[in-house]
């Protein structure tokens, strides 16, 4: 009996040290299991697709055209024609795809970086208007004054500079950022006016400086194709960790750009990355 409980110690013995010095894919999956506290430190890059909507205000987007033709005018300098509301608040919706990269550095379950973020989209809009109005101006004249602008704007590329923080819990890493939004568009613009003076009075002959019947037209253009327009950026997200170095991400971001049209940009986003 001695003899068979000693032999069965021995064999047990043998075969956890056999057990213990097996390979890793023998004793389990093949596939590296994602760490209980994922190590999110280093340099990491990823593809992204965004839905949005671009909202564009074209109130004031002509203004300084007009200012520039009606220097001098006489009637400019009395009623401000310049300033007269032409046009309008826009809105748009479009998807667009991209990437991202960037760095982490991490001390325990905080995690600090810094990314480089890029969409391609396309968020277009325009409007325009005409305004006319009457005067008695100068004495003994009818003067009718008429403004016209129209505007568009076209957003192909953008993107924000941004540093990011946030939180490790398990194999999710939610997070905020805030940064420099950066973009490229297409601005065209076009102010026009009108003038024109009747004489109605009954001064004979009419004033010297100005004839009894007149018009004045002019008009001018802005084009600038592959703007550059900046601003600042905001917004939240996560990076949820799924094999090894392999993480889905899903945020929203707010841009807003300082240009001839002022712009806000809202996007939600999902991607795929790698983390070196």
């Amino acid at each position: 009996m001695r003899r068979v409980l000693l032999a069965a110690v021995i064999l047990g013995t043998a075969t956890a040290a056999q057990a213990a010095n097996m390979p890793d894919f023998l004793r389990g999956s093949l596939v590296p299991a994602v760490a209980a506290r994922p190590n999110w430190q280093g340099f990491y890059i990823g593809g992204q697709a965004s839905y949005g909507a671009a909202d564009m205000d074209f109130t004031n987007s002509a203004k300084d055209l007009l200012d520039k033709l009606l220097n001098n005018v006489d009637i400019q300098d009395k009623f401000n024609i310049s300033s007269w509301p032409l046009q309008g608040k826009t809105s748009t919706q479009n998807s667009g795809f991209g990437g991202f990269l960037g760095y982490n550095a991490q001390w325990t379950d905080v995690v600090v970086g810094v990314e480089l973020n890029y969409i391609h989209g396309k968020f277009f809009n325009k409007s325009g208007g005409t305004q006319s109005r009457t005067f008695m101006f100068p004495t003994d004249y009818q003067t009718s004054a008429t403004i016209k602008a129209d505007s568009s704007m076209l957003i192909r590329d953008y993107g924000s500079l941004r540093v990011r923080g946030g939180y490790a819990w398990g194999c999710f890493l939610p997070y905020l950022f805030g940064g420099v939004a950066l973009g490229q568009a297409d601005i065209n613009r076009v102010a026009s006016y009108d003038i024109k003076y009747k004489y109605v009075g009954t001064q004979i002959p009419p004033l010297p400086d100005l004839p009894a019947i007149g018009s004045f037209t002019d008009s001018l253009s802005d084009t600038a194709n592959s703007h550059f327009i900046y601003g600042y950026s905001g917004g939240l997200g996560i990076d949820m960790m799924l094999v090894a170095n392999l993480f889905v991400r899903a945020e929203w971001e707010y841009m807003r750009f300082t240009a001839p049209v002022d712009t806000t940009v809202n996007t939600v986003r999902a991607g795929i990355g790698y983390k070196f």
